[in-house]
């Protein structure tokens, strides 16, 4: 059994793409494969990981679904992020050929990020639950005439051929993962730049949203991400989650999250954390201090 203190906790099987998100960011970890989002963070609440590594969104197939009704009640805290490049591997069984293949086999998602190479191959694309599990269903099929679309991670830990890499539509396609912990690990204020999460819950007046922003104009906060979703299945209980740039204890955010809790019904922090240098790389946050 290894070290609950230096294990990192996932949702998929070994391979997944959170899998090789987990061993990049954390690579003094070990990694503990989960069922589900919720067994994923249960580990962690259970103490048998210190951290889960959870995807939230990708710049070709959008925000994971459910993951935000699931985290603000995970009862854990945000206390990093991780962006990982997914470079899609086509594999094979020893032995394989591409020009011999007539099936692949993928996550749903990854199958139409390599729409291009399935057409050039003429191949039949078989939708499977995860990119892992397929790579682990090929493997144990030993069929030449069948391959996996998933991580070359997967490749290795199931004695699969990469027979071409990097068969991604889209070169810019990288997900987004959030690093959760039982406590909050909070930056100090002028520590870089800081990325704080939250969620909150307008009132039903009309320009509530529009009021409620407002506080984040005038005072200067550079605002990233905007998402609503319903709460209940209540089409009139709208819950917002946003990122933002700051530390709640700079001046100017904390004047934001004042004016936001007079126009809302609740306003929680999920994670105050550092902004990965991904963003700087790609034209995202301010590499300054608030």
């Amino acid at each position: 059994m290894s070290d609950p203190e230096k294990t990192i906790a996932f949702q998929g099987v070994p391979g997944a793409y959170s899998d090789l998100a987990c061993r990049t960011a954390r690579p003094e970890m070990t990694t503990l494969a989960c069922r589900t989002f919720e067994d994923a963070f249960a580990a962690v609440r259970d103490g048998k990981a210190a951290l889960a590594m959870i995807p939230i969104e990708n710049s070709v197939a959008g925000r994971v679904a459910d993951i935000h009704h699931l985290i603000p009640d995970a009862g854990l805290h945000i206390i990093g992020e991780h962006f990982q490049r997914v470079n899609h591997h086509l594999l094979g069984v020893p032995g394989s050929r591409i020009q011999d293949l007539t099936h692949v086999h993928s996550h749903i998602h990854a199958l139409n990020q390599c729409r291009k190479l399935i057409a050039e191959l003429g191949i039949e694309p078989v939708v499977a639950v995860d990119t892992a599990g397929a790579a682990k269903q090929i493997a144990a099929d030993g069929d030449k005439t069948q391959a996996a679309i998933a991580s070359e991670l997967a490749g290795e830990l199931d004695g699969l051929v990469s027979l071409r890499a990097n068969i991604e539509d889209a070169q810019h396609n990288t997900t987004r993962f959030l690093i959760m912990a039982p406590e909050p690990i909070m930056p100090h204020p002028k520590a870089g730049t800081i990325v704080t999460t939250f969620v909150f819950r307008v009132r039903n007046v009309p320009a509530a949203l529009y009021k409620a922003m407002g506080g984040f104009a005038t005072n200067g906060i550079n605002m990233t991400k905007l998402e609503s979703y319903m709460v209940n299945g209540n089409f009139a209980a709208t819950q917002f989650y946003a990122d933002v740039e700051g530390h709640p204890d700079n001046r100017n955010l904390r004047l934001a999250l004042e004016e936001l809790r007079f126009f809302t019904h609740e306003v929680r922090i999920l994670g105050v954390y550092a902004a990965h240098s991904y963003r700087f790389d790609h034209g995202g946050l301010r590499d300054d201090e608030d």
